[in-house]
């Protein structure tokens, strides 16, 4: 999530608060004796007023790319005009000490990386310096002047510094570490809404689409009735037209699908054969791999899963279909079926279905981003981005997930989760 311009705005205007504090704070510290020597703060306090002019009339010209160097410039000259401040008006024991917490805020907040931990050690270790210089007599110490102080505050306690100190640097850690976390978790949340926003608009914009094929595809299966009627005394001719009443079936139930895609409300779910749809998938598939690629299938004796069975075979093939494209120079495709039984974590007694490659594999950057919509590294060949994002919808929509692994060079692993019969028919079915 890419920071806005107004996040470096509101720090400028936050700032003449700041300053305006600053003034009035020392002012009135010194009209009550508390502060004997107002002088430099009233320095640090003007520093602040320029540099914030600076940023004042600059802050127009910020591009959206550089907010956050302009917001780590700012936070920078901060916690200088702060660690001055409480300099020289007696660190030890001025109360405004853990205001530098709100500087790790902001920090966390705006800024990436390894920068917010940089700020947090750069502020621990100057402060721990200016507290080990006041102990040590290194640096002259401002003192400030309480009703009740019985006379010149002498050389702070080594115990108190100690304690104080640890208290400040595990503040500013904690609090570092609580903000860059949420920060993470609000750029988790913000990229999965992106992605269902985006999953609506492809939502709608296919199921016009598929309203467009419906209708005509109705006509086309009158017209095949017809003709299978008057073809019925030739089984050759019968068996053709048995075979396009099926793939026709198979279309207007996918293009069905595809007009709920946009308002989605669940598939009807019925006990599947997993083994069955493999076998269906490598049916359809036939010779389209090449002779440079060899097909393999493993399958194992499993339960019935909940599912439809359609589906599964669409998804399967274009996982088969993936893989063929990842084996250029060919390969070995492997179907693996295998009941996980206690290994699965979320629903005992699943059932797995591995489709396995031996091609070019996947770059560990792009691992996460595979089932985006519109993300492909096959633009050139065709590729859309749509493929992998419907395969997890469909499969999320039986109750199922896919996982994958894979290693550049050896291969890729794309696994399809569902649960068995049983325990699925212990919950009522989604709607």
């Amino acid at each position: 999530m890419k920071l806005p311009p107004e996040g470096a705005r509101w720090l400028v205007d936050l700032r003449w608060w700041a300053a305006g504090a600053v003034f009035a704070a020392t002012f009135v510290s010194s009209w009550l004796g508390a502060l004997p020597h107002p002088g430099p703060c009233y320095a640090v306090g003007s520093a602040m007023l320029l540099y914030n002019v600076f940023f004042y009339f600059t802050q127009r010209e910020v591009a959206s790319g550089n907010v956050e160097r302009r917001i780590l410039a700012q936070v920078i000259l901060d916690l200088a005009a702060l660690t001055l401040l409480l300099y020289f008006s007696d660190l030890p024991r001025n109360p405004f000490l853990f205001y530098f917490v709100f500087h790790m805020i902001i920090a966390g907040m705006y800024l990436r990386g390894s920068f917010p931990y940089l700020i947090a050690a750069a502020t621990t270790v100057l402060i721990g310096a200016i507290m080990a210089g006041l102990y040590s007599g290194w640096l002259p110490r401002f003192a400030l002047h309480f009703p009740s102080d019985a006379g010149e505050p002498g050389r702070p306690d080594g115990l108190q510094l100690l304690g104080l100190f640890l208290a400040f640097a595990s503040a500013a850690w904690i609090t570092v570490y609580f903000t860059t976390s949420i920060r993470r978790y609000v750029d988790r949340a913000h990229a999965e809404i992106r992605q269902k926003e985006k999953m609506l608009g492809i939502g709608q914009l296919v199921a016009g689409i598929a309203h467009q094929i419906a209708n005509p595809l109705d006509g086309v299966q009158n017209c095949l009735q017809r003709v299978g009627e008057r073809v019925k005394d030739d089984p050759h001719l019968t068996e053709y037209v048995q075979l396009m009443a099926e793939a026709l079936d198979r279309i207007e139930r996918t293009a069905k699908r595809v007009q709920a895609f946009a308002r989605p409300h669940g598939i009807s779910l019925a006990p599947t054969d997993v083994n069955q749809a493999v076998e269906a998938t490598l049916e359809v598939l036939g010779g389209a791999h090449g002779p440079r690629i060899k097909v393999r299938k493993e399958l194992g004796e499993v339960p019935p899963v909940q599912g439809d069975p359609y589906t599964l075979q669409e998804v399967l093939f274009n996982l088969c279909t993936n893989a063929f494209h990842a084996m250029p120079q060919g390969g070995t495709l492997t179907l693996r079926t295998y009941a996980l039984g206690s290994k699965d974590e979320d629903q005992m007694g699943s059932v797995a279905i591995d489709v396995s490659d031996t091609g070019v594999g996947i770059p560990r950057v792009n691992l996460e981003r595979i089932f985006e919509p519109f993300f492909t590294t096959r633009a050139e060949s065709g590729g859309t981005g749509l493929g992998l994002g419907l395969c997890r919808m469909l499969i999320s929509e039986m109750g199922g997930r896919i996982e994958v692994r894979s290693a550049l060079g050896q291969g890729t692993t794309f696994t399809v989760v569902l649960n068995p019969v049983a325990a699925s028919a212990e919950s009522p079915p989604r709607n």
